[in-house]
């Protein structure tokens, strides 16, 4: 009998201390960031899916553009070819190198897009312009997905730097998560133009 209330209260004190020192406060941060990681990742592959339309579209009216179609194939298939799991936030290096990829896709939309404005008929095209609609749409979700899990990764990272929740992280092995670069964050932080409301129909 006295052994389980030992036993008890020792369960019970070993969760006092946990809960004081953090530890709770790190696991639910920590589903926090990588909540916020899988929204980012799933608004770069919706932008991803709406790579071979486009590019279609555009080959459709401007075959000749080949270096610029390829571009874009090129670099969507670097960003498939690497695994965003919720552990790569745990590896800067691996981060990065993600996010260049992201900033590589970004550029060529961008001189996809400008090539388009070449073309009255391309633009005036139904399934161009819904596919620009649909770009446009996703680069916003991207921009709202990007910015909570700044924010997600700066509370975690304040979080365990801080005494005693340092000892804790520590003894855990958790350690800071990376976040945007100040070089990543630009390269991908000017989405591609898509906006071609004002442009008139070819006649």
């Amino acid at each position: 009998m006295w052994k389980r209330v030992r036993g008890l209260l020792g369960v019970l004190m070993v969760a006092a201390v946990m809960s004081g020192c953090g530890y709770n406060t790190i696991q639910s941060q920590d589903e926090e960031v990588k909540a916020a990681w899988s929204e980012v990742v799933n608004q770069y592959q919706r932008r991803a899916d709406l790579i071979p339309n486009l590019v279609k579209t555009v080959q459709g009216f401007a075959d000749q553009e080949k270096e610029i179609l390829l571009g874009v194939t090129e670099a969507r298939s670097k960003v498939g070819g690497i695994q965003a799991t919720p552990e790569l936030v745990n590896d800067p290096a691996a981060f990065d190198r993600f996010m260049k990829a992201q900033g590589e896709m970004t550029s060529a939309l961008s001189r996809l897009l400008v090539v388009a404005e070449n073309y009255p008929q391309l633009k005036s095209d139904q399934n161009f312009r819904d596919l620009q609609a649909q770009l446009e749409g996703t680069e916003n979700r991207i921009t709202v997905a990007r910015n909570r899990y700044i924010k997600s990764v700066q509370t975690y990272n304040t979080h365990i730097r801080q005494f005693p929740v340092n000892l804790t992280a520590m003894v855990f092995s958790y350690k800071e998560k990376a976040n945007f670069t100040v070089e990543n964050e630009a390269a991908i932080a000017k989405p591609p133009q898509v906006d071609f409301g004002k442009s008139q129909p070819a006649k």
